[in-house]
């Protein structure tokens, strides 16, 4: 299924995130793996939403509702798509819901999703 990414969103790359977190990109492969962070390829390039990654690490609440989502069904760019548009129950984007401490609010939005 082709996901839409809404345009105005900011994205880092894997070399950018390494600079300012001062890591290598291995582990930020890992992280992504682990389902800490989140990436698609757009135009070729692995690119994380500049909102899932804080000053020094992944957005804390982010791998347990990217955990949820994947346990729905969802793939990678699935799961980023649904993190970054709107969304009715919770009347704005989940990834807002998530920076403004409102997990909870948005792993109930992710429990209607598996049936």
């Amino acid at each position: 299924m082709a996901v839409n990414f809404p345009p105005e969103t900011e994205y880092v790359t894997i070399p950018e995130l390494c600079e300012r977190w001062g890591t290598s990109p291995g582990k930020l492969h890992r992280l992504i793996e682990d389902r800490q962070l989140a990436a698609v390829r757009l135009d070729g390039v692995l690119r994380i939403p500049a909102e899932f990654a804080g000053p020094e690490e992944p957005l804390n609440s982010l791998r347990g509702t990217l955990l949820a989502l994947h346990d729905a069904g969802f793939d990678d760019e699935e799961a980023v798509g649904w993190l970054l548009a709107r969304n009715d129950e919770l009347d704005e984007r989940p990834i807002d819901a998530l920076l403004a401490g409102r997990k909870s609010a948005v792993r109930r939005a992710t429990q209607a999703l598996a049936f």
